[in-house]
């Protein structure tokens, strides 16, 4: 689910400062500091892969940030906790693999097989996500 899926433009985000504070201006950054909520009032693709939020600070100015580096705020103000959607598209993927796996090779020839390559790089990724 992207950001889309659970904002509307009017929300209110706050701003996490430390993921974001290496690319802004001086400007900026102080109005965050004063006051970390936004108000959002417009969407933006980012590089092709996401959805970057254009958000109204406290001096009025407006500035896009990545999804990762806001929260999102429910009605009483407080954070929503964030689930992390790459871990469950990443999950899809290895589910297309289940029943895989991967037993050492002691053969030349079946070290050398590309498909047993390539079975053991999905079985290796499916244990680091």
């Amino acid at each position: 689910m992207s950001i889309l899926d659970k904002t509307k433009i009017g929300d209110s985000v706050q701003i996490n400062l430390e993921q974001s504070k290496d690319r802004l201006t001086k400007e900026v950054f102080d109005a965050i500091k004063v006051s970390s909520v936004a108000k959002i009032s417009g969407f933006r693709i980012t590089d092709g892969k996401g959805i970057g939020v254009i958000l109204q600070l406290s001096n009025g100015k407006e500035q896009w940030f990545f999804e990762d580096e806001i929260d999102l705020l429910d009605e009483n103000g407080n954070v929503i906790i964030k689930n992390p959607d790459t871990k469950e598209d990443i999950n899809f993927i290895f589910d297309f693999f289940k029943g895989l796996n991967y037993e050492n090779k002691n053969k030349i020839s079946e070290l050398l097989n590309p498909i047993n390559f390539f079975i053991w790089v999905v079985v290796s990724f499916k244990d680091i996500f």
